[in-house]
């Protein structure tokens, strides 16, 4: 196969992905940088989002904004989304208009956006929980929720962000092959 094509059917099967093609030509030389990119838009988004959307979440659209501030704070990616997918089914029972999908300060907070949310709560979660030792799901569960089946809960949303990032990260991998 001519080396073009074969260049054109890669790039025609990233671009749904969210990948500057401008980027990928220009690295056509040298076709590992396809996959080591430091694309604006990576496969954890895409995970959420299609996590997100089996559940008809209003939040799908914030994806790339978990992620940007997930990684601004240090904090594992999953995490938040799966807070809201149990505190408030992602999004689609909480407080109208409080943009607060993580039951934070008892559902009773409002937020001015979706993206304060992330943001504050995120902030809260590293400030308030990891840099007293809170650092996992199960030492978070206590101090978030008086549930004892709340870490569990929110373990399981994880699993399913995971299990998609490993899906898309096959598949992507065999594209790049």
């Amino acid at each position: 196969m001519n080396k073009y094509i074969a260049l054109l059917l890669i790039l025609s099967a990233l671009m749904p992905l969210g990948i500057d093609v401008a980027k990928v030509h220009a690295a056509t030389s040298k076709p590992d940088l396809i996959v080591a990119s430091n694309k604006p838009y990576d496969l954890r988004t895409q995970a959420l989002e299609n996590v997100l959307k089996r559940y008809n979440s209003p939040l799908t659209y914030h994806a790339a904004a978990y992620i940007k501030t997930a990684d601004k704070y240090g904090m594992d990616w999953k995490l938040l989304p799966s807070i809201a997918g149990l505190e408030s089914t992602f999004g689609k029972r909480q407080m109208p208009g409080s943009y607060n999908s993580y039951g934070w300060g008892g559902g009773r907070i409002y937020f001015e956006s979706v993206e304060h949310g992330i943001d504050t709560v995120l902030f809260g979660l590293k400030n308030r929980y990891v840099a007293r030792g809170a650092t996992t799901v199960e030492t978070i569960a206590p101090i978030y929720s008086e549930s004892p089946t709340w870490a569990p809960r929110v373990r399981l949303f994880m699993k399913q962000f995971e299990a998609e990032y490993d899906k898309l990260s096959k598949q992507h991998l065999a594209l790049s092959i």
